[in-house]
């Protein structure tokens, strides 16, 4: 008798996520991502304007020509784009530009979350998700919808609640280990996940204690996350409760920046990943399918 049969994977990709270097322009980010390791970016085009943002507008001619120089001299992908929000005077089609740069870049994901101030909107967050789908169909993007804890959807239930009442092709999930922690979700949880929803992960790590307030874990998340294998959250229990995904590196902290640079930070950030949890695997059955990762549809194209 044959025993437990689990998903084979290709290696993930790892990308550098904007945030851990916001100061950056897009194809700045590419080049320093490049000659700190990295395969993949996952810049922002929807700026949030917040501290320390770069100021130049990312959906320009210049900005996006120079992005697309950067990619095709570096040979590096872009795993995702970011970032769509949810407000309450949203409108998804105000996403589109980005939605088609990011089609034209190769993006296979566009971020979402959501950050209207009340709690009984669930009918317009599925509507304006759904739309958002929509909209991104034809660039052959998925829409992940991800739950930082100080927004209107805190938590993986929450999350998992707006994208499966949507019901599109090309929704997903995006979970971030920081938010999982801080959300105290049980890793467990993980696997009640449809596996065709969960596309990639976001990398950083913490210290055991839980901020409790709002402003603690906004300046946490946006400037001061650790190096995965510094903190004590549980890589390999996350990614053997995931299927098959690639990492995305998302790692502010401004004072490690101040002190090693843009490179150095980022090379950091790679390198704890890799030493901390590169050998961890899903261990999801087979039974339980999942969207090939970006590094599977695109297996030995990336320029050497």
């Amino acid at each position: 008798m044959n025993g437990p049969q689990f998903e084979a994977s290709s290696p993930s990709l790892y990308s550098l996520a904007h945030l851990t270097l916001i100061n950056c322009t897009p194809p700045e980010l590419v080049y320093i991502a490049a000659r700190a390791g990295y395969d993949a970016v996952s810049p922002r085009f929807i700026p949030m304007h917040v501290p320390g943002e770069f100021t130049q507008s990312p959906v320009s001619k210049s900005q996006v020509q120079a992005t697309k120089t950067a990619l095709a001299t570096t040979g590096l992908r872009v795993l995702d784009v970011e970032l769509a929000r949810i407000t309450e005077d949203v409108d998804p089609r105000s996403f589109e530009r980005s939605l088609e740069i990011g089609g034209e870049l190769g993006a296979k994901r566009m971020i979402m979350s959501a950050w209207t101030n009340t709690r009984d909107d669930r009918d317009f967050l599925i509507d304006v998700y759904a739309e958002t789908c929509e909209l991104a169909a034809p660039y052959g993007l998925t829409i992940d919808l991800e739950f930082p804890s100080f927004s209107r959807l805190r938590t993986l239930d929450e999350v998992l609640d707006i994208v499966m009442a949507a019901d599109q092709p090309n929704g997903g999930i995006l979970v971030d280990t920081l938010y999982l922690h801080l959300s105290r979700v049980d890793l467990g949880e993980l696997l009640h996940v449809p596996a065709n929803l969960l596309h990639f992960l976001h990398i950083s790590d913490c210290l055991p204690g839980i901020a409790d307030t709002r402003a603690g874990m906004i300046q946490l998340a946006r400037d001061a996350r650790l190096y995965p294998g510094e903190g004590w959250i549980d890589f390999a229990g996350i990614i053997e409760r995931m299927p098959p995904v690639d990492y995305c590196i998302e790692l502010p902290n401004q004072s490690r920046v101040a002190e090693l640079g843009y490179e150095e930070h980022a090379r950091r950030c790679l390198t704890h990943a890799k030493r901390t949890f590169g050998e961890a695997r899903s261990q999801r059955r087979l039974s339980d399918p999942s969207t090939p990762s970006i590094n599977e549809e695109h297996h030995g194209q990336r320029a050497h």
